[in-house]
């Protein structure tokens, strides 16, 4: 393993901390040892957007470590088309909120756990569906077999920052509960092993 590698994992795990000074010092000396890695610089504009918006911040980087592997280029001017549309370009951002979504949840704030469920069947994979809501729409729970079922999905498909924020936001109602805290035991776990 090189030592951008493991500044980069160093990086990584403050980030999701969302500790964004240091993980930008850190991602800054990956940089300085890769000036050219445009992914690095992705990931400098993403502690940007943490210092204004954690929420975005977060599930953008989920984002783009699930998309960079499929397709660096793609995911790389997705991610700066955002970053421009959050200087201020408010028509971009209204687009790109619509090119996200291929079915009519666009113009919802939140969508049923159901609804969402057959957006998964029509989609053909969690990761899919919840791509193209994950900017535009909330995913709305009422029942906590449904939450702990969604959470284990996000988990699953790598969406780990998505999932400890809905942790993070149910554990207030059910503090202490054995299925919860589960969860959040397998998000540790994969963290341990993505990080090995």
């Amino acid at each position: 393993m090189g030592k951008d590698d493991e500044l980069l994992k160093q990086a990584h795990s403050l980030f999701t901390a969302k500790q964004y000074d240091s993980a930008l010092f850190i991602y800054s000396q990956v940089i300085s040892l890769s000036p050219t890695n445009i992914e690095y610089q992705i990931y400098c504009l993403l502690c940007d957007i943490g210092f204004d918006d954690d929420e975005k911040a977060q599930t953008l980087f989920d984002y783009f470590a699930i998309s960079k592997d499929a397709n660096l280029d793609e995911a790389v001017k997705y991610i700066t088309d955002v970053v421009n549309a959050f200087d201020g370009d408010n028509e971009k951002m209204m687009g790109l909120l619509k090119d996200i979504s291929s079915t009519n949840v666009e113009d919802l704030n939140a969508i049923e756990y159901k609804d969402f469920m057959d957006l998964v069947q029509s989609r053909g994979s969690f990761a899919k569906a919840y791509q193209d809501i994950m900017f535009s729409t909330k995913v709305a729970i009422s029942k906590k077999e449904d939450l702990v079922d969604f959470i284990n999905k996000l988990i699953d498909n790598n969406f780990n920052t998505t999932a400890y924020n809905y942790l993070d936001g149910f554990n207030k109602f059910f503090s202490y509960d054995e299925e919860l805290t589960r969860l959040y035991e397998k998000l540790e776990r994969k963290n341990i092993d993505n990080n090995l």
